[in-house]
């Protein structure tokens, strides 16, 4: 019995192991993959508009808000009226006269309000002025084509640049160093500026347009009293005037002659002597 009061007592120490839910702590991995879905939505959704066109984002706009047609037949299908407008023969007319059925005339002829004054819709207008834009383009396009031709050739365009705006065609003819268009300060041309204006001539004459002609000139270093820039940028636009009608373009055709002096130059130095120009301009019909 002594010998058992000496022992090391004995301790036991028992763990209590607390099993969680197989379903508990997943709800966060939800909401991860929610978050991760948006995110890869959005950065999409900022990569589409940065790579697409304004043309092919509305095309990806239509198809997640499809339309359906009334019906699969373009232009009309068989309830109604079979596909015929309310204005057009063997039909009922509302506003506007019907259609006569034998000889169509003027005054019988098929039509409605929105056409009875004659006005063009818009979007005939906008197909007329890309049409005539296209003209003029080519137009443009053929004048400098020339250049191929010749050296002759190469060295004249070397004075022009074309530009479509929406005025029309402008043809403008520049000065040069050591190659000016005009003897001096006068409204006397060069040889070379009268070839130029033989070879606008025949450009031309591919349009019925009118055309108007614009004279430019740099300001000059020393401030005049009377300043000699408006009266001879007039003077050097009724020259080309003058040298276009003799190379065959019409005088009726010309709409107007302007001087500008130096108050629009065509560069950040107004005294360069780039800003010595004339414009010829092709105007738009509807100008």
């Amino acid at each position: 019995m002594a010998g058992q009061s000496n022992a090391a007592p004995v301790i036991i120490k028992r763990k209590k192991i607390i099993k969680a839910s197989g379903h508990h702590g997943g709800a966060w991995k939800v909401a991860y993959a929610d978050f991760v879905t948006a995110m890869m939505a959005f950065f999409m959704l900022m990569w589409l508009l940065n790579a697409t066109t304004e043309k092919q984002r509305k095309g990806i706009a239509d198809y997640f808000s499809p339309t359906i047609a009334i019906s699969r037949v373009s232009g009309g299908g068989d309830g109604m009226f079979g596909g015929d407008s309310t204005f057009s023969e063997e039909t009922l007319s509302r506003n506007g006269s019907g259609a006569s059925l034998a000889m169509p005339t003027e005054s019988n002829r098929a039509s409605g309000e929105a056409t009875a004054s004659g006005e063009a819709t818009a979007g005939e207008k906008d197909a007329a002025a890309a049409a005539e834009q296209g003209r003029l383009a080519q137009i443009a396009q053929t004048l400098m084509a020339q250049g191929g031709e010749s050296m002759t050739m190469q060295r004249l365009l070397r004075h022009v640049v074309t530009k479509v705006t929406d005025e029309g065609l402008v043809v403008e003819i520049f000065d040069l160093p050591g190659a000016a268009l005009f003897i001096g300060d006068t409204a006397e041309p060069t040889g070379e500026t009268r070839k130029i204006a033989a070879l606008i001539s025949e450009v031309l004459a591919l349009a019925e347009n009118k055309v108007a002609v614009n004279g430019h000139l740099r300001t000059l270093p020393i401030t005049l009293k009377d300043n000699p820039a408006w009266d001879l940028s007039a003077a050097r636009a009724q020259s080309m005037r003058v040298m276009l009608e003799a190379d065959g373009v019409d005088p009726a055709r010309m709409a107007r002659i302007s001087g500008h002096a130096d108050r629009k130059p065509a560069t950040q130095d107004p005294s360069a002597i780039r800003n010595n120009r004339l414009e010829i301009i092709l105007l738009r019909k509807d100008r």
